[in-house]
């Protein structure tokens, strides 16, 4: 083996040294927060917790409640060593007693802020060197820190807050620790949280709120907290590779940006950005600018960027495409600054030194203006074959399109002849500004070319119509020479920058479209109900925008499915179902031009939201070559993204309607379970009590004892027959089995058979009947009728007390008969006006129960509504009782009482 490769097979000496050292010290774990009150002593008392359990020796040194009663809660079950007591000033303060935890030497010691500062005459003057000196002891020590405490990041954090700490902790203490968890709430539930007094006391947690605890603040302090401990997380791995000889390479906090554009060499910067990345161990970005100048380019020039962030991608790095605006260094800058870039590769230009000083350099503009973004200008080299996709290269070479330029020749014709006309009115001079509208009006309707070429004719003919001698191209006048030389200068940068003008206006007109074209499928999807729905309308969508095939597949019963396409399709072949379910479980492309099952006939992306993938769209085209230029990606993308939200949405909203349906079921289970154990068990235990009473004491019991016997089983009987009555129309209700057998019937036969029925239960109330005597026959089910009739008067003989008047009207309305029971109980409260309709649901009133099921009133209703009836109920205003309210229907020609007598 070479000696080189035998040494990098060895573990690093120092690192190995570090673990050595370790092994006698005790570790360090710091519950890092972002501010105070976000919950590092809770968090920190609970891992004592967590370890005393797993039989550790846990004692706590020092924890500040600041009189939280979680906190409290928490330090009761522990060990406290008592602070000691130090004289400063007339008063005493208390300190963690170092030496009583070293003769004690407990396993784990729990120490509450890090940067506190010591009293006077203590033997370290800050509470880190007691931690210190516990950690060489071979005590393993939890401790809690704020960000702002930490010394490197002092003046950062005294910039954002405006507030300079003054209690710090070297960052050496933080590279020292063997663990740092971060303790994060969101900057709105620790604002919360504050307000709730649960941090500070209320003064000052307004001062707080007001001065240092803006969202804005707490935002900026949560990513230092983020990123140092991020730093200290890479430290740990690269200490750990070393220590066991493990190659690279390690994360940092370089970012690589490399600019692309469709030159051919790009794809060496490409890689050039990957080994700069993997040099810095750094995240990279391969970055194209889309700008007014994409439009013109041809199949050839797109399919090689497409090529070239794909390769991108390949090589771990992130594509990105952006529109740009006038000048590209503006928006290359804009980027990089945004995500915190580093280091910018951009080639080296190989255009002539007059086209720079016309267009400008955006390299000369990155190197002045990069700030502190160091910029890599690369030569490169062209590829030596065609780019990766073959069939793109391929693509034929953009042929000169005529009609823009014979156009532009016929415009400067037409000027032409409009200054023969108007030479006798004007000035030589004035005669130029026809030849320079003729320019610009090239610009504006074909571009620069077609532009320049107007400027060019515009001059020749300028000069030879117009400037003596006539006819010639000869100037004898040098004014005249001056003059047609400016004409042509301002001819083309005129035509330059209306064809810029143009050039923007054409890329924003079309971005515009695309972006109302995602606004209206956004809308689409909005309203789609059901998830076919919702797929056929994004399958449309993307084929309709991006000239494709699409199918859409989703999981069902653990395969994935097809679901929707355009055109309609139902089979796909085996190529690309594997790529299809690859793409949707490893959440990436595949299929036909990426790099994973490239041989499929398609391209499949996956639908990704937050809780994963839910879908995948496979997409592909008769056309060969790439199947997307970068900006169709880009808008597939979005169309992709919008589409799976969208089928999040459908899915969440069944999966609400599931538990909301398993909820009811088991609290109509709970509430049917608690109905039957009382309901069942009463009636049953008097049957029982009285059948018992009899068989035993059948010879000694008197006749009228025995009479109160029979009746008691004849009532309880009864009274289970009409629960167990209730549980079997409620589920025929339930199932929809009622189909009523409605037929004219007379309503006070129907309420007399009612009445007769409940007399039993009535016999302690006063009834009263009024009904009308014209009332009109109903068509109704007269068992059905009854029954909700009986239910009515069974719930007002519960409720209304013993003596009370139970009053049952009717009369007709014209087109409906309404019937009123009014009872004199305690009537319905307020809030209870709707529920007592439900299954299962019984007013409460104080510390009586009545007795029932709560399912009386629900039948009523089902059967009322199932022959086409209402019932409200409502509280009486005279008195307290309840008023419950049926209105019927009268059919068309229903005959009266009267006619029928």
């Amino acid at each position: 083996m070479p000696e080189d490769r035998a040494a990098d097979l060895r573990p690093s000496p120092e690192a190995l040294l570090a673990a050595a050292e370790q092994e006698t010290r005790g570790r360090l774990k710091i519950f890092l927060g972002a501010a105070p009150g976000v919950g590092k002593t809770y968090e920190m008392l609970a891992s004592g917790h967590a370890r005393l359990k797993e039989g550790a020796d846990v004692v706590v040194g020092v924890v500040e409640t600041h009189g939280r009663q979680e906190t409290e809660a928490l330090v009761a079950g522990l060990e406290v060593i008592p602070r000691r007591r130090v004289p400063y000033k007339g008063r005493e303060l208390d300190e963690m007693d170092l030496d009583a935890i070293l003769a004690r030497r407990p396993a784990l010691v729990l120490v509450d802020e890090l940067a506190h500062t010591n009293a006077p005459e203590s033997r370290h003057a800050k509470r880190y060197m007691d931690v210190e000196e516990l950690l060489a002891a071979g005590i393993d020590v939890y401790t809690t820190l704020n960000i702002q405490h930490v010394e490197s990041l002092n003046d950062v954090v005294a910039q954002i807050t405006r507030v300079r700490v003054r209690e710090t902790v070297p960052d050496a203490i933080i590279d020292r620790a063997d663990d740092i968890e971060i303790i994060d709430i969101t900057p709105g539930d620790l604002i919360q949280r504050l307000k709730e007094g649960k941090v500070y006391v209320p003064q000052t947690a307004r001062r707080a709120v007001e001065n240092y605890f803006s969202p804005g603040n707490l935002t900026a302090l949560r990513e230092l907290a983020l990123r140092r401990t991020a730093q200290r997380v890479d430290e740990q791995l690269l200490t750990h590779m070393r220590a066991h000889a493990i190659s690279g390479p390690w994360a940092a906090g370089e970012r690589v940006l490399v600019c692309l554009s469709e030159d051919p060499r790009a794809a060496a910067l490409v890689r050039y950005a990957k080994r700069l990345a993997d040099r810095l161990r750094a995240p990279w970005v391969a970055l194209y600018v889309e700008t007014g100048r994409a439009l013109r380019l041809g199949p050839a020039e797109r399919d090689r960027i497409a090529d070239f962030l794909r390769l991108a991608e390949r090589l771990g790095g992130e594509a990105v495409t952006i529109p740009g605006g006038t000048r590209i260094a503006d928006d290359v800058l804009g980027y990089a600054r945004s995500a915190n870039v580093t280091h910018i590769v951009i080639g080296k230009s190989d255009r002539a030194r007059w086209f720079e000083i016309v267009y400008g350099s955006v390299v000369h503009d990155l190197v002045r203006r990069s700030g502190n973004i160091s910029v890599h200008v690369i030569a490169g080299e062209p590829e030596p074959g065609p780019p990766a996709n073959r069939s793109a290269s391929g693509a034929p070479a953009r042929r000169l399109d005529a009609p823009p330029y014979l156009a532009s020749l016929g415009i400067v014709a037409l000027a032409t002849l409009v200054g023969f006309g108007l030479q006798r009115i004007l000035a030589l001079q004035n005669i130029a500004l026809v030849f320079l509208t003729a320019v610009l009006v090239s610009a504006v309707r074909f571009g620069l070319a077609p532009a320049l070429l107007a400027s060019v004719a515009g001059m020749l003919a300028f000069n030879f119509f117009f400037i003596p001698p006539l006819y010639t191209f000869t100037i004898t006048d040098p004014e005249n020479v001056v003059a047609l030389f400016f004409f042509l200068v301002v001819a083309v940068i005129a035509s330059n920058l209306t064809a810029r003008v143009r050039a923007q206006a054409l890329a924003a007109r079309a971005r515009a479209k695309t972006t109302e074209d995602l606004y209206l499928f956004s809308k689409k999807l909005a309203g789609a109900g059901t998830l076919d729905d919702l797929l056929w309308a994004t399958a449309f969508q993307i084929a309709s925008m991006l000239k494709v095939r699409v199918v859409l597949l989703l999981a069902e019963e653990g395969a994935l499915a097809v679901k929707a396409a355009y055109p309609p399709e139902d089979v796909l072949d085996a190529a690309d179902l594997a790529a299809a379910k690859w793409a949707f479980e490893n959440s990436r492309v595949a299929g036909r031009g990426a790099d994973t099952l490239p041989g499929a006939k398609r391209l499949f992306l996956p639908m990704q939201t937050g809780r994963g993938t839910v879908g995948v769209i496979g997409i592909d085209r008769d056309k060969e070559g790439p199947l997307l230029t970068p900006e169709q990606r880009r808008l597939l993308d979005a169309l992709a993204d919008q589409a799976a939200l969208a089928v999040e949405r459908v899915n969440l909203v069944a999966d609400v309607e599931k538990a909301r349906l398993d909820a009811e079921t088991d609290r109509l289970r709970s509430a049917l379970l608690t109905s039957i154990s009382h309901d069942l068990k009463t009636p049953l235990a008097s049957i029982m009590g009285a059948a018992g009473t009899l068989r035993d004491f059948s010879a000694s019991i008197a006749p009228e004892a025995r009479a109160d016997l029979l009746s008691t089983i004849e009532e309880e009987g009864e009274r289970l027959n009409r629960f167990i009555a209730n549980l079997l129309d409620m589920t025929r209700l339930e199932s929809g089995a009622v189909a009523p057998n409605a037929a004219l019937y007379d309503v006070g036969e129907i309420v007399g058979s009612a009445m007769r029925r409940a007399q039993a239960i009535l016999r302690h109330h006063k009834v009263e009947i009024e009904l009308a005597a014209d009332l009109p026959m109903l068509l109704v089910d007269p068992v059905l009728f009854e029954q909700a009739l009986f239910n009515l008067l069974d719930n007002a003989a519960k409720y209304a007390p013993e003596g009370s008047r139970v009053r049952l009207e009717g009369w007709s309305d014209g087109d409906q008969v309404t019937l009123r029971l009014l009872d004199e109980g305690p009537g319905i409260p307020e809030g209870d006006v709707e529920r007592v309709f439900d299954k299962f649901y019984r007013v409460r009133k104080g510390d009586q129960v009545r007795a029932g099921t709560g399912l009386g009133l629900a039948i009523a209703r089902g059967f009322l509504e199932a022959m086409g009836g209402t019932i409200t109920v409502s509280r009486r205003p005279e008195r307290s009782g309840a008023v419950f309210t049926i209105r019927m229907p009268v059919p068309v020609g229903a005959p009266q009482l009267e006619a029928l007598s």
